[in-house]
């Protein structure tokens, strides 16, 4: 399999959730997610481990949580440098916004 390094752009979602449901847009991402997937344009790109944790932390540290008294946002879209292999994204970088 070839391994390809590509931007990737698209909405943050919650792995575990999707691998029950099927349904990007049933499975959020919150705070609390430990295994995380990308959606984009209809493909679901699991994270690798690394990817996992980098993923946490952006999450949690997003401009739009440093006010608790304002709602977070109902998606978390993300961009991720990252090499897919496999339907994997290897995470060199992600920011959230």
């Amino acid at each position: 399999m070839c391994a390809l390094a590509a931007n990737f752009s698209g909405k943050l979602i919650d792995a575990s959730c999707y691998d029950q449901q099927k349904k990007a847009d049933t499975c959020k991402a919150t705070g609390s997610t430990t295994a995380f997937a990308l959606e984009v344009s209809g493909t679901v790109y699991k994270l690798d481990s690394a990817g996992n944790a980098k993923a946490s932390d952006a999450i949690k540290n997003r401009a739009d949580r440093t006010d608790p008294s304002k709602p977070g946002a109902a998606e978390i879209m993300a961009e991720v440098d990252a090499t897919e292999k496999g339907g994997i994204i290897a995470v060199e970088s992600i920011a959230v916004q």
